[in-house]
């Protein structure tokens, strides 16, 4: 695990599956609870865990464009795929494959 922290590539990835992993809880989880079980807490809680894991995703693939020279276009799939339910998972996978 430590290797992964090591490097803004490795933080970006790290990031990227605790992105994702927080948009299917809310989705899969907290919404549910929310609309049928008629509480609010959980989407509260999940979206401001949410909001902060995006944000860190958004900055750190800023900083891994930086520091690794991608393209635009690479910073704009890493970005789309925050927005899409599995998406960073995909955008990691295909990044590995690079």
């Amino acid at each position: 695990m430590r290797h992964l922290i090591d490097s803004a590539l490795g933080r970006f990835r790290l990031i990227g599956y605790a992105e994702g992993i927080s948009l299917l809880l809310l989705i899969c989880i907290a919404m549910p609870i929310k609309y049928l079980a008629g509480n609010p807490y959980p989407v509260k809680v999940g979206g401001w865990i949410h909001g902060i894991l995006f944000i860190q995703y958004l900055y750190q693939a800023y900083v891994v464009k930086e520091e690794y020279n991608w393209e635009i276009k690479k910073l704009l799939l890493a970005i789309i795929a925050a927005f899409i339910p599995f998406g960073p998972f995909v955008f990691d996978k295909w990044l590995k494959k690079q």
